[in-house]
């Protein structure tokens, strides 16, 4: 399925619907994340095409679901966006000789010069036979997969020969940077340049309607500490159900508010239960984007201490959820693992703990709720810092000057 659709505007699109006035090459976006398939790295691509040209840009993506509901989904959300999406017939796009056959097709009809993988690894091995067809800049994106393809002796080749092949690799911050460099030969590992997610500050702040969602569920007057994520093991939900004990014992009407889906929730829940804790944890299961924003803003405190798993294959990569959590103007606590320390200024916007350490996650929630000065000039300095560093107009500027 593809829509092509043209903007009147013959720039770049910035801040507030601002024309960034450069030229651009016309760009091919290969990639298996893509809406409406859900997750962070999907975000990131679709929010950073968004403030492309779109007269400019051509996205291949993967289909999302072959079930007649994806199918429409993928339709309607295709047919909603400025640029051209094309979409192959395979769920899970990856290298091979069919799949870079037609990119190769999609670069020469539609005169692309420049191409950005949407991840380094695997699609960037398409790099050379991108290059043959015409391609004169080709920059592949790296997210927290890379550094666990860092560290086995035959991905890591497969990761060399993509930094080869492609004029940048870009990183999300000096955790990934270090590891993935140390696979990379000497020159690619200096051609790497940071490259992160952002945040819509227009979308994300603190009048976003967390009242309502507090009304909603019956919060309104319990301290609340949120936490917004996909439900698997290196996030730290369960962290959080085991600190909810010693929190209690301090803020006796405190709830934990877990926002988001996936496969740990059952084990979550069981977890809660066993614990005792059921009465104090709410699940709101996936929420809806528009609703996002507002789950933020109905809590007192973000927290999701993640933790590095599996010899330090299952990372995070960076964790924009604490520059959402930010730019709604609450502290957070984040955990150390990978380059989520790159999301915190610890001490500053919130505090950095041991991933899974109980008592430390929990010392330090106790803290935030129990200090609501602290809690706001947190969440002020928080704030002032994705205002001044982490917009998508200013990432994005970066993105179109390696196009």
């Amino acid at each position: 399925m593809s829509h092509d659709a043209r903007s009147a505007c013959g720039g770049t699109i910035g801040a507030g619907g601002s024309v960034l006035s450069a030229a651009m090459d016309k760009t091919l976006i290969v990639t298996n994340d893509f809406p409406p398939r859900p997750g962070g790295i999907q975000a990131f691509l679709h929010n950073m095409a968004l403030r492309l040209d779109p007269g400019q840009l051509v996205v291949y993506a993967s289909t999302w679901k072959r079930s007649p509901e994806g199918v429409a989904a993928t339709a309607a959300f295709d047919a909603e966006q400025p640029f051209t999406v094309v979409r192959d017939r395979t769920t899970m796009l990856l290298p091979t000789p069919r799949v870079t056959r037609r990119a190769v097709e999609l670069l020469r009809a539609h005169d692309c010069t420049s191409v950005w993988f949407g991840a380094a690894a695997p699609l960037g091995l398409m790099a050379p036979a991108l290059r043959r067809a015409g391609a004169r800049r080709l920059v592949a994106t790296t997210h927290g997969h890379e550094a666990g393809w860092a560290q086995l002796p035959a991905s890591r080749q497969l990761l060399r020969r993509i930094g080869e092949g492609t004029d940048t690799l870009t990183h999300l911050g000096e955790y990934t940077r270090t590891r993935i460099a140390a696979a990379l030969t000497p020159e690619a590992a200096a051609r790497m340049v940071q490259l992160t997610p952002g945040v819509d500050e227009k979308i994300f702040h603190a009048d976003s309607g967390g009242d309502r969602i507090r009304a909603r569920l019956g919060l309104t007057d319990r301290p609340v500490v949120v936490c917004v994520s996909r439900l698997v093991p290196r996030k730290g939900q369960d962290t959080l159900i085991l600190a909810m004990p010693a929190i209690l014992a301090r803020e006796p009407d405190a709830v934990l508010l877990i926002v988001g889906g996936g496969p740990y929730a059952r084990e979550l829940k069981k977890l809660a239960a066993q614990t005792g804790v059921t009465d104090s944890v709410r699940f709101t299961g996936p929420v809806p984007w528009d609703e996002l924003p507002a789950h933020y803003g109905a809590g007192d405190v973000f927290a999701m201490p993640c933790r590095t798993r599996r010899g330090g294959l299952d990372v995070e990569g960076l964790g924009i959820v604490y520059l959402e959590a930010s730019a709604t103007g609450l502290p957070v606590v984040a955990g150390d693992s990978g380059g989520a320390p790159d999301a915190v200024l610890d001490g500053e916007t919130g505090w950095v703990v041991r991933g899974g350490s109980v008592e430390e996650t929990a010392d330090r929630i106790v803290t935030l709720l129990g200090d609501p000065e602290l809690r706001q000039r947190m969440g002020e300095r928080g704030r002032a810092w994705v205002e001044q560093t982490w917009r998508w107009d200013l990432l994005a500027e970066r993105l179109r000057a390696l196009l």
